[in-house]
């Protein structure tokens, strides 16, 4: 391992202009949080619905917890138009950007009482394209510094984070500033919303396209598949039948069950009913796929003269090759690069790493109002002062994780995460004080920006720079499933406590504990992989 950096030597890692573009993106990123997460409970419970609807309401957020599924995607399809003129990360973002702001406008015309239907449908588009527009931004970010050495990844895990921050505190404050003006209501508020969506929607357009071979790495891969698939008899059908069937099933589970025959089958029953069906269904896939490696590893497509198939692949031959180059390949790559055991247990920590957070966040506006704060003191306290922690705590947090680890900028993140928690449950008892109030933001917006930037950056080294976007986003979204759909579920707990705030904030505090006794379990072979993505990537960085 290279010895700790200098301060000075930390610190020039963020001379370089590109990160000024990644924190912009990271304001973009973190925006749209606002409009379906804080600003819409703010909007629900001034409008009398109940703290189980509003955790509920919350569900829309499933998109960021299985925006893997399509991540993919964002690496091989073109955007019509845009992709020819701005490349093909800048066109996914400013896409997405574009429908955001066409929905929060919906969002501003209608009545949150008798058009509630129609608030979660345009909430959920919104939620669909931010995860969607994380995926190319979180992309953008990797491929952007891949020809830097690993450091600047944290530099750049900092700047992203900050930004997000940015989105969702500082620019999330003026909802409930605007909101406690007089003559002010929430449908004007989200007009409000629109229009900054829409200067966010600039950069864009200005910063230039990363560049990546990543067209020629999957090109490549997909010949491979196309010169077997045709000797294979029915095996490509088999798989062309089994990944709709997966990702299907991956959907409707998180979807809520629509159409569950209750009278046949207890409800009770349904996620286990469904585990297993998948579980069946990738055992199945995974007996496919281990037959076609097994083929190419034996080297038969080299064996073939001039290496062309034995017949000329058809229709389902260049479908299957191509959704297996697209959807399979990376989650393959990865695991085949880190070795199955370690990779899911890197997968298992990610999920348990912010289960504390997850739960916290989703009720924290609703507790505020209930301990008897202000939209404004919300405003200022909340979010203004948990926006600029957040940034400053940001930047010192990635100096740490560049000069001495990110596994050490995830046990004391991870700590001091769980033990700010406690600080809500004195707020519960001791009421609305403001000095209070502000000293527990500010803890709160010290752990988070301390935990996530090492967070952040851990994902980013373990990618392979030919699958960005389908890595980090298998990855990420795991850590938000914990955010969206079991904190899903605050509010339900809080009433199943009879409101009992303070315990409530006990509990999120012991639920961090379990991510950071598996992370060090897992720290010597955790330590070593990362070792090794920064020294590859290093060695290219010098080429």
């Amino acid at each position: 391992m290279s010895s700790p950096h200098s301060l000075r030597q930390t610190l020039s890692y963020f001379k370089d202009r590109r990160l000024l573009s990644i924190f912009c993106f990271g304001i973009a990123s973190g925006f749209p949080w606002v409009m379906t997460g804080s600003a819409m409970s703010g909007w629900l419970k001034d409008a009398g619905l109940s703290r189980s609807s509003i955790g509920l309401f919350g569900l829309i957020f499933v998109a960021y917890s299985i925006n893997f599924l399509w991540s993919p995607l964002v690496d091989r399809l073109k955007v019509p138009l845009l992709t020819r003129f701005i490349g093909q990360r800048r066109s996914w973002i400013l896409a997405c950007q574009l429908l955001i702001m066409l929905a929060t406008l919906q969002l501003s015309q209608l009545d949150v009482v008798n058009q509630l239907s129609l608030m979660a449908f345009f909430g959920l588009i919104i939620a669909i394209c931010g995860a969607t527009q994380d995926i190319a931004i979180d992309a953008y970010r990797i491929d952007l510094l891949q020809d830097k050495d690993s450091n600047y990844m944290a530099a750049g895990s900092a700047m992203a984070t900050s930004g997000w921050w940015t989105g969702f505190a500082g620019l999330g404050s003026i909802p409930f500033i605007l909101v406690d003006q007089p003559d002010w209501q929430w449908s004007q508020v989200y007009l409000v919303l629109a229009v900054i969506m829409a200067a966010l929607m600039i950069t864009a357009m200005v910063v230039r396209e990363p560049k990546s071979n990543r067209e020629a790495v999957q090109q490549k891969i997909e010949n491979n598949y196309l010169k077997i698939l045709p000797s294979q008899g029915r095996q490509p059908l088999a798989i062309l039948l089994l990944l709709p069937a997966i990702f299907a099933a991956i959907i409707y589970a998180n979807i809520g069950y629509p159409g569950w025959p209750q009278g046949i089958i207890d409800s009770g029953y349904r996620f286990w009913l469904i585990s297993v069906f998948i579980l069946l269904l990738l055992v199945l896939f995974s007996q496919q796929l281990a037959r076609l490696n097994k083929v190419i590893g034996n080297g038969v497509i080299e064996s073939q003269p001039d290496s062309k198939p034995i017949s000329a692949p058809n229709r389902i031959h260049r479908l299957t090759a191509w959704l297996l180059t697209t959807l399979v390949a990376p989650i393959q790559e990865f695991f085949d690069r880190n070795g199955a055991r370690l990779s899911i247990a890197i997968l298992l920590f990610i999920f348990l790493f912010k289960l504390g957070e997850a739960y916290l966040g989703r009720m924290s506006i609703v507790f505020y109002r209930e301990v008897g704060f202000s939209n404004s003191d919300i405003a200022y306290y909340s979010k203004m002062i948990n926006w600029s922690v957040t940034i400053i705590f940001s930047l010192i947090g990635s100096v740490f994780t560049i000069r001495y680890g990110i596994l050490k900028g995830l046990f004391i993140g991870g700590t001091a995460m769980a033990a700010s928690n406690l600080l809500f449950s004195v707020m519960a008892i001791v009421g609305p004080d403001k000095a209070l109030f502000a000293f527990t933001v500010f803890v709160d917006g010290f752990t988070s920006a301390w935990g996530s930037v090492a967070f952040v950056a851990l994902l980013s080294v373990l990618c392979n720079q030919s699958f960005t976007a389908s890595q980090y986003a298998l990855m990420a979204s795991l850590g938000t499933f914990g955010r969206v759909m079991l904190g899903s579920y605050s509010g339900i707990i809080v009433d199943w406590l009879d409101g009992n705030w303070a315990l409530f904030f006990v509990l999120t505090a012991f639920m961090v504990i379990p991510s950071l006794l598996f992370l060090y379990s897992i720290r010597k072979p955790l330590t070593l992989l990362i070792e090794k993505n920064q020294a590859e990537n290093d060695a290219k960085s010098t080429r």
